[in-house]
């Protein structure tokens, strides 16, 4: 069965001589994994359509289960991270976490949306790569059924909270009277960490990384959606280990 579709490259393992085995983000048939043959010699009109992080129009062939890629184009290189050392490396993180919480033929427009356009933004530079780490992880854990709890007081419902406190186990926001109730350690936050963190969760894909926030802010958004990501799903992330290894050299 032969299909066409569209698909962001989330790993590539060199196997054999001149094969890779891929891990694609597709448009209609969620993760795959691919076996590219011959992506590796020299002249390939497969080598540039899957790089890591390429976005490319793929014609692939299934039997029992199984898929190779046939053909492939690229869409989208993002040649900005190839050009930069640490967004590459943060672009690598996002693969993971993309790879990790993507289902094998469950396609999610959502989360491959949000994948190519944090990408993109990184590539482009449309902000920081701070902030555009911190959208992307808590607007990922948003899309595939993580969602936080953040219109207001888990316990008496107020809706704007002058001193809050989050609960990442929960994913719970808490005011300053009801924190005693929470059931663990709680992480202040600043109102406008706060209101970032709605704004991720609750905005338009298309407005996603449009807010700002003072410097103590932006630390503390990145800090709580990480923490947060981690909580959730009880594991971290090598990427993410290395990106902050290089992000500073």
């Amino acid at each position: 069965m032969f299909q066409t579709t569209r698909g962001l490259v989330l790993r590539e393992v060199r196997y054999k001589e001149a094969d890779k085995i891929l891990t694609v983000l597709t448009q209609s048939e969620g993760k795959l994994t691919l076996r590219a043959r011959g992506a590796l010699r020299k002249g390939s009109k497969l080598a540039a359509a899957t790089q890591l992080l390429t976005f490319s129009e793929m014609t692939l062939f299934g039997n029992r289960g199984r898929w190779s890629l046939n053909e492939a184009a690229t869409v989208e290189q993002f040649l900005g991270l190839r050009e930069d050392f640490s967004a590459l490396a943060l672009g690598s993180y996002f693969a993971e976490l993309l790879e990790t919480l993507s289902e094998e033929g469950a396609p999610d427009a959502a989360v491959l949306q949000l994948g190519l356009n944090s990408l993109y933004a990184l590539s482009r530079g449309l902000c920081g790569a701070r902030q555009i780490k911190a959208a992307f992880e808590l607007r990922l854990m948003a899309v595939t059924g993580y969602a936080p709890e953040l219109s207001g007081c888990a316990r008496c419902g107020a809706p704007e909270l002058a001193r809050p406190w989050f609960y990442p186990p929960e994913g719970a926001v808490y005011c300053e009277h009801c924190r005693a109730a929470a059931p663990g350690a709680l992480v202040p936050l600043l109102p406008e960490t706060l209101a970032a963190m709605r704004h991720i969760v609750y905005s338009d894909a298309k407005k996603l990384f449009s807010f700002t926030l003072s410097d103590a802010g932006l630390e503390q958004l990145g800090d709580v959606c990480e923490q947060y990501l981690r909580t959730q799903l009880e594991r971290g992330f090598a990427s993410l280990d290395y990106w902050k290894k290089v992000k500073d050299t």
